[in-house]
């Protein structure tokens, strides 16, 4: 096996990957020798993330989902199980952002949704995957959490929440699993550029030119200077898949450009 065949016979789910940091896992994984399932809301997206797998030789499907409803998550775990025989590997992507509220100003079926998806949504995913984990002998849960989780932000008590919420939840899977050698570790990313995902759309001109240059400028202010690429994430969710992170779980692994190893003020000074 070449190294860059790493996942070479695994096959992965990657919520949330018909954009930004999902898509770009699911093609590294896919170009890994890994089988990808590719779930998303969005259908027109997921498919172009499929076509792009497949077309460059990989093996992909997908299913539509919205993982805050359990139904449809025991949907994309039996698909990807009946296509490719298997499953070895889940990435918990899917997430939302809840807007830029002080948590006064945020309503509870707002709050709620955040929870629906990035929380309950790992919660189900993880539920179903892990029966074929445990059948197996074997597995690997990467969840895609953010240095909000580790510090405060501005107007983002929801998504700070639930992303401090997964790391925890990544230690206590792999206190619970390690036994059952099932690997469970969290990837935290800084600014990504990622045009702002799937909110870029709904934006005026002027509001999405004014998130795009606050990111920017925050991200200057990094030890790297820069915003990452989306595929920066997505070689760290690979290798941490791999064999060649065997002794690792329970970790929270940090792709920020040094973002919290320094005091960033970059967002609470606009």
């Amino acid at each position: 096996m070449s190294a860059a065949q790493v996942l070479e016979g695994k096959v992965a789910i990657i919520t949330g990957s018909g954009n930004g940091i999902g898509r770009a896992t699911a093609k590294a994984m896919a170009a890994a020798g890994a089988s990808v399932c590719v779930s998303d809301t969005l259908a027109e997206d997921g498919l172009r993330t499929v076509s792009e797998i497949t077309e460059a030789g990989g093996k992909a499907i997908f299913v539509q989902a919205d993982i805050s409803s359990e139904e449809q998550v025991q949907k994309v775990v039996n698909d990807t199980v009946a296509a490719f025989g298997g499953l070895d590997i889940l990435v918990n992507n899917a997430g939302i952002g809840g807007g830029m509220k002080r948590i006064h100003e945020i309503s509870a079926d707002e709050f709620s949704r955040v929870v629906d998806v990035n929380l309950i949504g790992t919660f189900f995913m993880t539920k179903y995957a892990i029966p074929h984990f445990l059948k197996s002998g074997d597995g690997r849960i990467v969840n895609i959490a953010s240095t909000y989780g580790l510090i405060g932000a501005p107007k983002a008590a929801a998504y700070c929440a639930t992303k401090g919420a997964l790391i925890n939840l990544t230690r206590q899977l792999a206190v619970d699993y390690g036994p059952d050698h099932i690997r469970v570790n969290a990837i935290c990313p800084g600014y990504i550029d990622t045009s702002l995902g799937r909110r870029g759309p709904t934006m005026s001109e002027a509001d999405f030119k004014a998130a795009t240059d606050r990111r920017e400028k925050a991200a200057a202010m990094q030890p790297l200077g820069r915003q990452a690429q989306p595929v920066e994430v997505a070689n760290v969710a690979v290798f941490l898949c791999s064999d060649g992170a065997s002794f690792m779980t329970g970790s929270i692994v940090t792709v920020d450009g040094g973002c919290v190893t320094t005091f960033n003020y970059g967002e609470a000074s606009n």
